[in-house]
């Protein structure tokens, strides 16, 4: 299977001919490896990654707790582990990383409640600063200058900027509950599920968040769908994590390093 060209799914706005767009389909993409996480993860919620490591949030609701993992990209071992909740607050949803910083939304585990948006170190994994918001927040993606995040399944879009001060709100024009988001090449990039529980990747232009493409995804040999949660992009390659533990990052590589 040869890689597709994601490049183009901006095809339209760099005026590109519509013969040069790709079928979108997950199945298209050339399947790069799988990495098993060597702990426990609960039920995964995002990813992000750098070269070298790999960030995971999950949540234990049994025990009402929430967690942010350090993993080797390279191994798959675990580095480093962090709770993120308190009180009400224990449900951390997809994640975006900058130069410096993780940021994590944690919610309580309800529609309509409420969350905060913590900005956490990348060294120490600690909290930086953080703002609250009078809404469950299940992802955020980050721009430089704004945040963007999307309610319970994202039927809402919140931007922000970085200090927490909202600035507009848009409906999801779509029907995907989308469960992590990226600001990738000038758009956002946010998986999910659909109404079949089916999954989708869709780009998102920005700042209108109108749909441009989609990429369809089938199951995992497990059966799971494969845009179930965790979602990263970078380097030219696609990083979905949707399986609870044992947990497994699966790797397909997009267009020669196009989308970074």
């Amino acid at each position: 299977m040869g890689g597709i060209r994601v490049w183009m799914f901006v095809a339209a706005a760099a005026g590109l001919s519509s013969a040069q767009t790709p079928a979108g389909s997950l199945s298209q993409l050339t399947p790069v490896r799988k990495l098993v996480l060597a702990a426990e993860t609960h039920h995964v919620q995002g990813i992000d990654l750098d070269g070298e490591r790999l960030w995971v949030t999950s949540v234990d609701s049994s025990k009402r707790k929430g967690y942010l993992f350090e993993f080797s990209l390279t191994t798959g071992a675990l580095l480093r582990s962090v709770e993120v909740g308190q009180g009400e607050r224990f449900h951390p949803g997809g994640i975006a990383t900058d130069d410096d910083s993780l940021w994590i939304p944690v919610a309580e585990y309800r529609r309509e409640s409420s969350a905060v948006i913590q900005k956490r170190s990348k060294r120490t994994l600690e909290v930086e600063s953080q703002f609250e918001v009078a809404d469950h927040i299940g992802c955020v993606a980050v721009t430089a200058s704004e945040l963007i995040g999307g309610n319970w399944d994202s039927r809402r879009f919140y931007v922000w900027d970085r200090q927490g001060r909202q600035l507009r709100t848009v409906a999801n024009p779509t029907e995907n509950a989308y469960q992590d988001m990226k600001f990738v090449s000038g758009q956002v990039l946010a998986s999910g599920l659909l109404s079949d529980r089916s999954g989708a990747i869709d780009w998102l232009e920005y700042p209108s968040l109108r749909p441009r493409r989609r990429i369809t995804a089938g199951n995992t040999d497990h059966g799971t769908p494969y845009t179930r949660e965790g979602m990263a992009v970078r380097g030219g390659l696609l990083y979905l994590l949707p399986e609870d533990g044992p947990s497994r990052l699966f790797v397909f590589r997009l267009d020669s390093g196009r989308i970074r």
